[in-house]
């Protein structure tokens, strides 16, 4: 039987997760066309049975909203899987060429480095607030990760003459080497230090 590739030219042969607590949440299962429309939706934890790949290509198409004010909400933002899907790839494309690696890889390491492990929640005695630690559930972690890739990438290209397809794929390039310029190492590593500062 023949392998199926992504987007029939990268394979998945190879790529593990290193870590143990995203190893059920982060699909490694590669399809030609990584669009299901919602075959799983309704389902409980329907989202970890997604190919990550189709997962990050969602969230392109609805960064969702940052601080509690509407985000971009025009041009790749809306909702088109013909024009998500030739990002996508032209983005895959991008990263094997600057890193010589495979992409998929790249993308799976930028997930781990970037999925923070504590954040703080405000809980109330005698009416007042204080921060407390909680450890992040494996989905949240890979959720805010994607959210983060797409909104840094977004923020960089809106109003500039950088594509979304260059600044995606150096957000991710640079959350794959633990570098602070991506959007969500940074936001990682100040959750962690609120989160280690409040204990």
């Amino acid at each position: 039987m023949a392998e199926i590739k992504a987007f029939n030219r990268w394979t998945v042969e190879g790529i593990k997760v290193e870590d143990p607590g995203l190893v059920r949440y982060i699909n490694l299962n590669p399809t030609f066309v990584p669009r299901t429309g919602a075959r799983y939706a309704g389902n409980r934890f329907h989202k970890s049975r997604t190919f990550i790949i189709e997962r990050l290509m969602n969230k392109l198409q609805n960064p969702g909203h940052k601080g509690k004010k509407h985000f971009k909400s025009s041009y790749h933002c809306t909702g088109k899987g013909s024009t998500i899907y030739k990002i996508m790839e032209e983005v895959l494309e991008v990263i094997e060429k600057k890193t010589s690696k495979n992409p998929i890889d790249v993308i799976v390491k930028a997930i781990e480095n970037g999925a923070p492990r504590e954040e703080i929640i405000m809980i109330e005695y005698g009416g007042a607030r204080y921060p407390k630690p909680v450890e992040c559930s494996p989905q949240r972690r890979i959720d805010f990760v994607l959210r983060l890739l797409v909104q840094g990438s977004y923020q960089k290209s809106f109003n500039s003459k950088k594509s979304i397809v260059d600044t995606l794929s150096s957000e991710i390039i640079a959350a794959y080497n633990k570098s602070s310029n991506a959007l969500v190492i940074s936001k990682k590593n100040e959750i962690e230090r609120q989160a280690d500062s409040s204990r």
